[in-house]
């Protein structure tokens, strides 16, 4: 009989230590938040496609949360955000370009979620006959790339710096999907796109690999606007973008790099 009395005198003393300790006072775990409310998210023009794949899973998982998109080039993004617009989440195609909203106080803590690369589009057909970067500086050789002040048009740039070629465009877009309807249009006889704007375009033009050793990589940051009306849902699908597995294979499906 003396057991279980010497027991039960000790978790009497247990009990007593614990209530004089810190982890009596200890708070409990915040009850978790359902998201809801709607949120708009600005992000760049290559994520046309996939983001709006990726946002049916996330409402799936979170039924009460309805998704909006703004889409553009990644600098006008920016600037649109830092002038006031009403964003609840940003993702660029750069992480320079990400910069500009951090240091003008836009956002908050951006993370890494997918990366790109590039490829030459050109018409069906390849007309003028494209086999590498260098056609590209041949006489007579119509290309678009974007503006170098976007991500994809400082991608080319870096691109014929690479190569060490002097390329002359007859346009500069303001986004990738300007510089790829201008290539499907048969506009141009080549454009400077990101590989997964290839993937998607498929039979309607036909592009050139560009080597690893030549080629440019760009990183996609997204960040919750800090001036944002809904933090929850905003906070939730940045989590969700960058760390579900559901999203992440979206990405990879679209052609998309692990971050």
């Amino acid at each position: 009989m003396r057991i279980p009395r010497l027991l039960a005198a000790a978790v009497v003393s247990v009990a007593v230590t614990l209530a004089g300790s810190p982890l009596a006072n200890a708070a409990a775990p915040a009850a978790f938040i359902e998201p809801s409310g709607t949120i708009t998210i600005s992000a760049a023009s290559s994520l046309t496609d996939v983001l709006p794949v990726i946002a049916a899973a996330f409402t799936k998982r979170f039924p009460k949360v309805t998704v909006k998109f703004n889409f553009a080039g990644s600098s006008t993004l920016v600037e649109q955000l830092n002038a006031g617009a009403p964003v609840d989440v940003l993702a660029t195609a750069s992480e320079l370009v990400m910069a500009k909203a951090v240091g003008a106080g836009s956002v908050t803590a951006p993370i890494p979620f997918a990366k790109n690369t590039m490829a030459i589009a050109m018409p069906t057909g390849n007309p003028a006959n494209i086999s590498a970067l260098t056609d590209l500086a041949k006489p007579g050789v119509f290309v678009a790339v974007c503006d170098v002040a976007v991500p994809c048009g400082a991608a080319a740039r870096d691109l014929f710096k690479n190569t060490n070629i002097t390329v002359t465009p007859v346009t500069r877009e303001l986004d990738v999907r300007m510089v790829l309807g201008k290539v499907i249009a048969d506009e141009v006889d080549a454009g400077i796109v990101y590989v997964t704007d290839v993937k998607w375009a498929g039979s309607n033009i036909t592009s050139v690999t560009i080597p690893g050793a030549l080629n440019v990589i760009t990183s996609y940051p997204v960040a919750t606007a800090k001036a944002t009306s809904n933090p929850v849902a905003a906070k939730a699908f940045v989590q969700y973008l960058r760390y579900s597995f559901s999203a992440q294979g979206i990405l990879r499906a679209y052609g998309f790099m692990k971050p």
